[in-house]
């Protein structure tokens, strides 16, 4: 249950006219940052709906603390806490280059099956990787 961490640039279509981060846009960031981590467990996200398997947020608890501007370079951090056979607690953050956090979240993701569209295990074999300390 390694913390991962992603490199995202600030581009212009994700500020409001003052240069500053939209606040929604965070959520994508750590969407992206969720989705690497996966990744690099060797799951293939395709693959997954493929099998008619997605994870989506359950929960999410979100502090704002600073904002990003337009060409910041971030450090979106994702580090999973509770990993259960259904489901799995993230601790997310965002750190800008001076490595100040500027927005820290709870976010808990299910894993669904998405033709049912009702909760299922997460496949053996990435639970498996999830769990490793690899």
């Amino acid at each position: 249950m390694k913390k991962f961490d992603k490199k995202i640039r600030v581009y212009y279509e994700d500020t409001d006219a003052g240069g500053i981060v939209y606040y929604a846009n965070y959520l994508k960031y750590f969407e992206r940052a969720r989705s690497d981590w996966v990744r690099q467990l060797g799951a293939d996200q395709v693959n997954l709906l493929e099998q008619s398997i997605a994870f989506v947020v359950k929960e999410l608890n979100i502090v704002y603390h600073k904002s990003a501007v337009l060409d910041d370079v971030l450090t979106v951090s994702c580090e999973p806490t509770i990993i259960k056979r259904v489901s799995i607690m993230f601790n997310q953050a965002v750190y800008n280059n001076k490595k100040e956090c500027l927005v820290e979240a709870k976010v808990k993701v299910g894993c669904v099956d998405t033709r049912k569209k009702t909760p299922c295990p997460i496949p053996s074999n990435l639970l498996r990787e999830m769990r490793s300390d690899k």
